[in-house]
């Protein structure tokens, strides 16, 4: 049973709500955009197609706290590894609060050395994306049950 403060922490994570997708692949963001609206209506998609798109939203966001997002989903391969490896660096290298948003790495590639590089790196989950449709609802059931109703999300915090 849900208390009082779960009620407030969980509403507290879905005020202004936005999630930062950043994805090479149109045909995975339209499967992606479709979950989340079943799953997820409460939390508004934003898509970054290339790494270049991804810092220039965060950078427009520097000084918009309600526009920062609470939580970034990484492809790993954007097309290739350099480039998620590279991007993944460079939020983590950003000043607060950028650097602190939690970010899950999602991938086709499930090898051992991807993950353990991902973790070391700083994500916060690593997930094999999901195959077909079905899958992807469930994930974003995961999504939202773990980081929108049972985890506290932290506060956007500027330090300059």
């Amino acid at each position: 049973m849900k208390t009082n403060d779960d009620q407030s922490r969980i509403k507290a994570n879905f005020s202004r709500a936005k999630l930062l997708i950043i994805d090479d692949n149109d045909d995975q963001w339209m499967l992606i955009r479709r979950a989340m609206q079943e799953c997820l209506s409460e939390v508004t998609p934003i898509r970054a197609s290339t790494p270049e798109q991804a810092i220039d939203l965060l950078s427009d966001w520097q000084f918009q706290e309600w526009e920062i997002p609470k939580l970034i989903l990484l492809d790993l391969y954007l097309p290739d590894s350099q480039e998620g490896w590279g991007l993944l660096r460079q939020i983590k290298t950003m000043p607060s609060p950028f650097n602190h948003i939690p970010i899950v790495m999602f991938s086709s590639s499930s090898s051992a050395e991807d993950i353990s590089t991902a973790y070391q790196l700083g994500v916060s989950s690593y997930v094999v994306k999901p195959t077909d449709f079905k899958d992807w609802l469930s994930y974003f059931q995961e999504i939202r049950s773990y980081w929108w109703e049972t985890i506290t999300l932290p506060p956007i915090q500027y330090t300059f």
